[in-house]
């Protein structure tokens, strides 16, 4: 395929086979994606294609294997071959073409230059050119239109006419005046459009960059330790679930798993954009591909080969390439009628020339009708979505956020409100101790070391972070000699000889403990919306432990950016409306902008409210209660942390732990569309405009003795010549705009 019409022509044939419901190719990836409703044979889905004059296979994956990099790599050096070919023969019959009249040319016989050049034409048309004619061909036949039936028209419109005026030149003689030649336009034209399908071709070997170097971040081999502990490096592929692996400073981890042995820091900016190397130990989930840097850990193997984090990426990268956005359907669909009108225009241009053309009418009126096809050809058009889409979901997966295609991308850029869940999503999604408040004469460390000391047997969240929150300060509790669970008030426990009661109100009550002094203090901090625990040493109260799932910390900046890109940003949780509202203040959000105490099941609806308001709604989510508002929203974001479910019902996957993805991948999503905008306006009005010019529109205007006489010697017509450079010229400037993107930041 070689333009938008092309496209079009291939998902039709496609849609045209029984049982297909969708069909969608990709001019950048040469590749379609079909959906059926009941099962299709795939040699009908080949032969429908090959039915129209293209060639398809099956491809066996969603990556391109060695297969397909080994055939694009052939197709791209026959097409080098030819252009070659082109370019060597063409350059004398150009020099013939052009200066054949001065010396030291003009001693050869006009008519033997002509020979000249229709020797050397010959093969460029015929061979180098092969592809045109073809498409020439297949056009005809099916009564259809592309890129190749234009170029194929106008060079063996000019190569047909120069062979009749070389070899029976008598019949279109004119006032006894040898014939002049266009061998020079045929071939210079085929060469051009070599040229630029070379040049494309490299530059769109840069959109997919990135699935390339995601695949290289690989490592080849894993270093297994077997019975006895002995040490033995395996390929990758050899890895299974369960095995134990060695990873030792510097390394890449091979594959997903768990840390069983050791501490570390990992770098993980190259898969999620983090630019903080987190630190992991015994019981931490690593990830295939990120680099370990200080420590040796060895870890147990959980998710291989293609179930890997990377390996899903890489799928996911490579599906929404592969997809296509309304807008490039759009265009599709354009060029698809945009041929023909073409040819009819060539046709009229022709016809009018002839008719009401001065001089020699038949040369100017076949010029001016080949520089319309030429000029029209819609691969600029076809060109201009896919290579913004493989640009922006490549760098998107760089930054750590993967659009799962064309639509969900055209979504982010539309969306004006984002509502974001709180528990996992703003905050952290597990308890933490974020104050201490001892009483009056009390030590905080005695008051932490007693808490930590009656909790550290405890299997209850809120005791857990009281004891993380301890050892964060410095402080190892004690084993306490006795410890009992009071289920849902608290535990009493003995520590070194003293009873010790952490725990609400009413296990407080029971214990006839007095907590009056610390009553300012306990509202102060339930204002908040946090949670208060008191603790209490043989029945006098030691001090108040507040505890609350605390904002991870690029919360609030990100935040700030999605407010300073003009969105609305609202708040969902289950949670009480206090503490939802202390948690919007910290983040930054708008007391009017709190959805507080919402169930579960509720959350959708909530999201159906907002767009019942007129808004566009993106939700950010990370839970199996999450999926169902993913799925409403007009666009779902889950955090790459969360569950599967989450993550299958949303459009956009955060691969980085913080909501800091949301607001890259709005810009993002904007500054792909933004480009893909500036890519179809030029390659809309690149065709408006040359189209007229082609046919001779400033011709009637700066002709001699027209209304404004020739302009610097220009006398308003466009030489072929001129057009297959200026449609090459758009092509490449369609894929330069878009490999922008590979910069984005």
């Amino acid at each position: 395929m070689h333009c938008a019409a092309c496209v079009s022509r291939v998902e039709d044939a496609l849609l045209d086979v029984p049982g297909v419901t969708a069909a969608s190719a990709n001019l950048t990836t040469h590749r379609a994606r079909i959906r059926v409703d009941r099962p299709v044979a795939e040699s009908d889905l080949a032969a429908a294609v090959r039915a129209i004059g293209y060639d398809a296979r099956i491809a066996t994956g969603p990556l391109f294997g060695d297969d397909e990099q080994q055939e694009r790599a052939r197709e791209l050096a026959a097409v080098r071959r030819r252009f070659t070919v082109a370019a060597v023969l063409g350059l004398p019959v150009v020099v013939l073409g052009m200066f054949g009249m001065f010396p030291p040319f003009d001693r050869i016989p006009m008519h033997v230059q002509n020979v000249v050049q229709l020797v050397l034409a010959t093969p460029v048309q015929w061979w180098a050119g092969a592809a045109f004619t073809r498409g020439l061909m297949r056009g005809v036949r099916n009564r259809s239109a592309d890129m190749d039936l234009l170029i194929g028209l106008g060079t063996l419109s000019a190569y047909a006419y120069s062979t009749v005026a070389t070899l029976v030149p008598q019949a279109i003689r004119a006032g006894g005046a040898a014939p002049h030649v266009y061998f020079d336009t045929s071939v210079v034209i085929i060469a051009l459009v070599l040229l630029g399908r070379l040049l494309e071709a490299r530059a769109r070997a840069g959109t997919s960059q990135a699935i390339r170097r995601l695949l290289e971040m690989r490592p080849r081999t894993a270093r297994r330790v077997g019975a006895g502990g002995a040490v033995a490096d395996v390929d990758l592929d050899q890895v299974q679930v369960g095995d134990q692996l060695l990873v030792r400073p510097g390394e890449r981890v091979p594959v997903d798993g768990v840390v069983v042995d050791g501490r570390s820091s990992v770098d993980r900016s190259l898969l999620t954009g983090e630019s903080i190397p987190v630190a992991v130990g015994p019981g931490d989930a690593v990830t295939g591909a990120t680099i370990n840097q200080t420590g040796a850990f060895r870890m147990r193997a959980e998710r291989v080969g293609r179930d890997a984090a990377l390996m899903r990426i890489v799928q996911l990268v490579a599906e929404a390439q592969a997809s296509k956005a309304k807008v490039a359907r759009l265009a599709d669909r354009i060029a698809g009628v945009f041929v023909p009108i073409v040819v009819a225009i060539a046709i009229a241009t022709f016809v009018l020339w002839m008719a009401l053309g001065s001089g020699p009418r038949l040369p100017h009126a076949l010029l001016a009708a080949v520089s319309v096809l030429i000029i029209a050809c819609p691969c600029s058009l076809g060109l201009a979505t896919p290579t913004a889409l493989m640009a922006g979901t490549g760098r998107g997966a760089q930054l750590g956020v993967l659009l799962r295609g064309g639509e969900a991308l055209e979504a982010a850029g539309n969306v004006d409100t984002v509502v974001l869940d709180k528990t996992g999503t703003l905050t952290r999604g597990r308890p933490e101790l974020v104050a201490v408040a001892a009483a009056p004469g009390v030590d905080e460390v005695r008051l932490l070391a007693a808490a930590a000391a009656a909790d550290l047997h405890s299997e209850h969240p809120l005791a857990s972070a009281i004891v993380a929150g301890a050892r964060a300060r410095g402080i190892e509790p004690h084993a306490p000699d006795d410890f009992t669970a009071v289920a849902g008030q608290g535990v009493v426990a003995v520590v070194d000889g003293r009873v010790v009661v952490v725990g609400g109100d009413a296990l407080m009550a029971d214990q006839s403990v007095d907590l009056t002094p610390l009553t300012a203090e306990r509202a102060r901090q339930e204002a908040e919306g946090r949670t208060v625990v008191a603790v209490a040493e043989n029945g006098v109260a030691l001090g108040l432990l507040a505890i609350a799932d605390t904002l991870k910390p690029d919360a609030a900046s990100a935040v700030g950016t999605l407010r300073g890109l003009g969105l609305e940003v609202w708040m969902i949780t289950g949670d009480h409306a206090r503490t939802a509202e202390a948690v919007a203040k910290d983040a930054g959000i708008e007391p009017g902008h709190v959805l507080a105490g919402v169930a579960p099941g509720n959350k959708a609806e909530k999201v159906r409210e907002l767009q019942g308001r007129g808004h566009k709604v993106a939700m950010v989510g990370d839970g199996i209660n999450d999926a169902p508002a993913l799925a409403q929203a007009d666009l779902g974001i889950a955090m790459g942390t969360g569950t599967d479910v989450a993550i299958d019902a949303s459009d956009i996957t955060l691969i980085r732990p913080d909501v800091a993805g949301v607001p890259i991948a709005v810009r993002l999503a904007r500054r792909t569309l933004q480009v893909i905008r500036q890519n179809l306006a030029w390659a809309f009005v690149y065709n408006v405009v040359g189209i007229p010019i082609a046919a001779g529109l400033l011709y009637v205007f700066l002709r001699p003795g027209g209304p404004i006489g020739p302009w610097f010697g220009w006398d308003g017509r466009l030489n072929p010549m001129v057009a297959s450079l200026a449609m090459a010229l758009s092509s490449v400037s369609v894929v330069t705009s878009s490999l922008r993107l590979r910069k984005f930041s």
